[in-house]
Order: structure tokens, then C-alpha cells, then sequence
């Protein structure tokens, strides 16, 4: 299994916060313009945004030579013409050389997972920031460990944290207090990791009552491939959206009709579980809030997986307007040194009810360390009231640094930033070519656009039109210190002329159709260098020598994943 990146790239530069601030192109440059000042409306700016981005990101320009790119300080002063408003985000790069210098220190690049860290680099161990040495005294499990529990999940819920532990519930009310979920509204419980919480709401609803499961993916997940099994098994009539080829939007008029299908469903009774990502996480595209409503109104329980968010990107979603009856998301510990960390599953305490009890696996405890340097001791404190009962108050002095910087960033900061990054990285790509007509990228769903998410799914091709294995591309990039992920994309409606396209390949016992891709993702942490440094690395394949002979020198068989057959 390919592992996400850990360690130590060279100690960031100027590029990182030292410009003076300025406005986007066309944008106004204040946040309560006169009433002269001309209003710049939202599809003006969109349209603004990819304009100037096509028409500043090396315009009129392709490149054949991997040797002729120019080099990153040309390249980051061309980024900053089409983006000037990303030097407002200078703080990001304080925060990253103050507390997350570890991605300074190291020669990797980290592009192979999206989520929300707790906690900050520094606060994992004592250095000397005179000369950034790292001490050697980790804690093999730093901050705290998962101990899986099998458990009833109903149970749970209606106990609502009445045996969780000083640590379990201090971390609770900051995750909750993070994604502004309120603790009146919502029961949570925490899992093994997303799959988990997908197989727990599939274990727990009745769906032996003839109701429906109705997912929206671009693409394969193992989350998704366990509550269809569980549910299916348990009765339910699974269906999946479609996306449209080459853009890869839903097929809107075929989700319609799934989701308006049969009789209006009232709260005594409901269709189903509508499963709705927000955004892929592999490709970046973002989809209409408005499905929510539309399942909501035609009697859907909805389900948010909010997985692949943005770390603020909760703040625009608007939960109180759309009031999903479960919503799952992910956390880990410490961006680009330790990945691991758990779930979380939330339930709307007006839902619970209809749970049915189920006892299995999936939940888990978090269990602190004795690490000084991570934890402090969590203080309880017993007050009673008027009435003679007794109330309970907790106090810690644990301190999440990596939710409280984003937290102090906000999200126009975090949004503009991924967005800028983005979208050069897609510019920037399609500007690698063969020749005049054969592209060596090519690039699946939205290409620049103001709204797409932090991630892009791509493949490389050689002189001839032949795809590169994306398992080859991915282990090259880890030879030269990147990590990249891989997907694969499905529930595809492809057209005639698009039909050889498409791949196959055995799953279980059936085959699925679909395309094997690569997958860039930028965390709130990525910088220019970042997608610089991927964009010098998919250039070197300009070479038609480069894939033999890099292959030999990082000991990578090109013979070692032909699995697969071409339609």
C-alpha cells in the first residue's frame, strides 16, 4: 500500500509571505468600496479569475523540453502577476516555518491526502530554532493512541459521551467547536476511520425495510464499496450517480429522477440514504449544495461526507440551513509526519430514534500518552448544584495547535490560497507537450475554474499516445521525493465517440469500467514550490528516455502492474 509521505525539502525562501499585499485582477480592492467603485459580481469574477489566469500562466507558450522550463523565481514572479491577492496569505508560510518546519527540513513534497491535522509539528518534539536540529525523543505514539472497542452504536449515541474519558471529551468539544457543530444538535462517536463510520450507519439503519442507499463518487472508495455491500446485504436497493464525459459533472436529469422517484417520503417514513461527498477528492470538482435540499424535500435522510474538505471549508457550508442527518469526517494527527488519527462519525439526535441497535466494530477509544511534551494532565472539577446534583467542568491544558492555526487563518485565506495553487498546477500542466498536438497531460474533470477544489486527477502520456502507468508515475515521484496517490475514476456515462476511453479491470467478481489516474492534493500548508516542484517532476517525461532509465535507478519494473486491459 502506497504510504502517505513522511520526513524531512530545502528551508523555505523568499518566496514564502515576502510580498506586500494586493488585490486579485478585477476584484475591488476593498472590502467596502465606494459607492463609485463599480460592483464586481460573482460570475464576473470567475470569469475574471480564468481569463487572466489563461492569459498570464505562460500565454502563447509550450513546452517540449523538459530543460527549457524556466526556473522557479520566474515562474513564481508570472504567478504572482496572475494572483497578486496570494501574498495576503503570508501568514500561512509563518505558520509553516514556525511550526510545520519539518516540511522545510525535508526533500519531500507531500500531494497524497487532504484532511484536517490536530496538531502542529512542534509541538512533537523539543528543537533548537537557532538550527532547526531535531531532538530523537518522539514518543512512539505521540499525543494519544486508538483502541478499538466493539460497541452498540445507538447506545452510544442516546448516551451521548456519558462514558467517554476527560480526554475524549475535551478533544470532542474542539472537534465540534472547530466545525461549528452544535452539541445540542448532534451525537458523535468516534471510529476507526472513514470506512468504519460508512459501515456503522449501513450496520445501524433500516434499510430490511425496503429503502434505498443513493451515492454520488467520481471515483472508487473503499468507504463506499463497504456501506453499498452492508447495505445491499441488509436489503437495501443500492443506486449510484453518473457523471458525464469529458467534464465529469452528475448527470443531473438521471440524479433527478433517482432522487424524486416514488411516492414524497414524510418524516414517519423515508426513501433512503442519500450519501453526498460535497467535492471529489480525487478530481476537485464541487457539487451543488442544491441536491441536499432536493433529497430532503422528496423524503431522503442525507448523509455529508465531509472527508475531502478543505480545512475551513465547513464554514460555507451552512449546516444549519441543510441539517444532514449524518455527516462523517476525518482527522489526523500532525500534516506530512504522522497521518494517523481516526474518524468521526456525527448523528442528528432527532435521527438516532429510528437506529436500530446493532453491536459490532468500528468505534474506538482514544487513549493519551505519557508524553510530556504532547499532553498535559486534564483536570476534572466536581461542583454540585441547588438541587443537590452533581455537575462536572473539565479543564485541559492540551492545546491543538493544528486546528487552532487554521482556525486564526480563516477561510478566505485557506480558499484563496488552494485556489491559486490549484489552478496554476492545471495551467502550468497543460502547457507540457509533445508536439502541437500530443499533450503529455492529460487532465480529468474541471480544468481552471474559481471553484474547484485542491485536487487534480491526471495521466501522462508518451510520444506515441500511450498512457504511462500511473503506478510507474507514482513510484518515480516517490524517487524523487514526492508522493502522489492514485484513484480510480467510475460511474462514468461515456458517449460513442468516447468509448475508448474507458478501461477495465476485475473487482471481485465482476469487471469495472472506468480510468485509473493519478491524484495531486494540496493541503493548507502547500506553497509554490510545492506544485513547482511536481510540475519540473511531469515534465522530465518529455524525455522519451526517461522512464527506462529512471526506472532502473529507482529499481522500478515497468512489467509490475499490467493487471489491467484496455477496451
Amino acid at each position: 500500500m502506497h504510504q502517505p509521505c513522511r520526513g524531512d525539502s530545502p528551508p523555505p525562501n523568499c518566496l514564502h509571505g515576502c510580498f506586500s499585499s494586493s488585490p486579485f485582477h478585477g476584484a475591488t480592492t476593498s472590502e467596502h468600496p465606494s459607492d463609485s467603485t463599480p460592483t464586481v459580481t460573482s460570475a464576473t469574477l470567475r470569469r475574471d479569475f480564468a481569463q487572466t489566469t489563461v492569459s498570464t500562466i505562460f500565454p502563447d507558450t509550450q513546452f517540449a523540453d523538459p530543460n527549457s522550463l524556466p526556473s522557479l523565481h520566474e515562474s513564481f514572479s508570472d504567478f504572482i502577476q496572475a494572483y497578486p491577492n496570494y501574498t495576503d496569505t503570508y501568514k500561512i508560510d509563518r505558520i509553516r516555518s514556525d511550526h510545520y518546519f519539518h516540511l522545510g527540513l525535508s526533500h519531500y513534497t507531500c500531494l497524497d491526502y487532504i484532511g484536517i491535522g490536530l496538531y502542529s509539528y512542534s509541538q512533537l518534539l523539543n528543537y533548537d530554532p537557532s538550527t532547526y536540529q531535531i531532538s530523537s525523543s518522539l514518543s512512539e505514539s505521540p499525543f494519544f493512541s486508538v483502541s478499538p472497542k466493539i460497541g452498540n452504536l445507538k447506545e452510544k449515541l442516546l448516551n451521548d459521551g456519558g462514558q467517554e474519558t476527560e480526554f475524549e471529551y475535551s478533544m470532542k468539544r474542539r472537534i465540534m467547536g472547530f466545525l461549528k457543530i452544535s452539541e445540542e444538535d448532534y451525537s458523535m462517536v468516534y471510529t476507526a476511520n472513514r470506512t468504519s463510520a460508512f459501515r456503522l450507519v449501513a450496520e445501524s439503519y433500516p434499510f430490511n425495510s425496503k429503502r434505498k442507499l443513493l451515492t454520488v463518487y467520481d471515483y472508487e472508495s473503499e468507504a463506499v464499496n463497504e456501506i453499498n455491500r452492508v447495505s445491499e446485504k441488509r436489503g437495501a436497493k443500492v443506486a449510484v450517480a453518473e457523471f458525464s464525459w469529458p467534464r465529469l459533472k452528475i448527470c443531473s436529469s438521471k440524479l433527478r429522477k433517482m432522487v424524486t422517484a416514488g411516492k414524497n417520503g414524510s418524516k414517519k417514513k423515508k426513501k433512503g440514504i442519500f450519501v453526498f461527498p460535497l467535492h471529489s477528492r480525487v478530481t476537485g470538482s464541487r457539487y451543488p449544495y442544491l441536491w441536499m435540499s432536493v433529497a430532503q424535500e422528496n423524503g431522503w435522510h442525507v448523509m455529508i461526507d465531509a472527508c475531502g474538505l478543505g480545512p475551513k471549508d465547513m464554514d460555507s457550508f451552512g449546516l444549519s440551513i441543510y441539517n444532514p442527518d449524518f455527516m462523517v469526517c476525518s482527522f489526523y494527527k500532525v500534516f506530512g509526519e504522522n497521518p494517523s488519527g481516526f474518524g468521526c462519525l456525527f448523528v442528528k439526535k432527532t435521527t438516532i430514534p429510528i437506529l436500530e441497535s446493532s453491536t459490532g466494530s468500528g468505534m474506538v477509544n482514544l487513549v493519551p500518552t505519557n508524553n510530556p511534551i504532547s499532553l498535559h494532565a486534564l483536570e476534572i472539577n466536581r461542583t454540585e448544584d441547588t438541587e443537590s446534583e452533581e455537575t462536572y467542568s473539565f479543564s485541559s491544558s492540551v492545546e491543538y495547535k493544528g486546528l487552532d492555526h487554521v482556525d486564526s487563518l480563516g477561510l478566505v485565506a485557506t480558499g484563496n490560497r488552494s485556489r491559486c495553487l490549484i489552478n496554476w498546477l492545471v495551467s502550468a500542466l497543460y502547457k507540457l507537450k509533445h508536439s502541437t498536438t500530443s499533450r503529455l497531460v492529460k487532465i480529468y474533470g474541471p480544468k481552471v475554474n474559481f471553484n474547484r477544489g485542491p485536487a487534480v486527477a491526471f495521466n501522462l502520456f508518451n510520444q506515441k499516445g500511450e498512457k504511462i502507468e500511473p503506478f510507474i508515475v507514482q513510484k518515480l515521484a516517490d524517487c524523487s521525493n514526492i508522493s502522489l496517490g492514485k484513484g480510480f475514476l467510475k460511474n462514468i456515462m461515456f458517449e460513442e465517440e468516447y468509448e475508448g476511453v474507458k478501461e477495465k479491470r476485475r473487482n471481485r467478481d465482476a469487471d469495472e469500467q472506468g480510468i485509473s489516474v493519478l491524484t495531486a492534493a494540496l493541503g493548507f500548508l502547500a506553497n509554490f514550490e510545492d506544485v513547482y516542484k511536481l510540475w519540473i517532476f511531469v515534465a522530465r517525461f518529455l524525455d522519451s528516455e526517461f522512464v527506462d532509465k529512471e526506472s532502473g535507478r529507482c529499481g522500478v519494473h515497468v512489467y509490475e502492474h499490467k493487471n489491467r486491459e484496455i477496451v
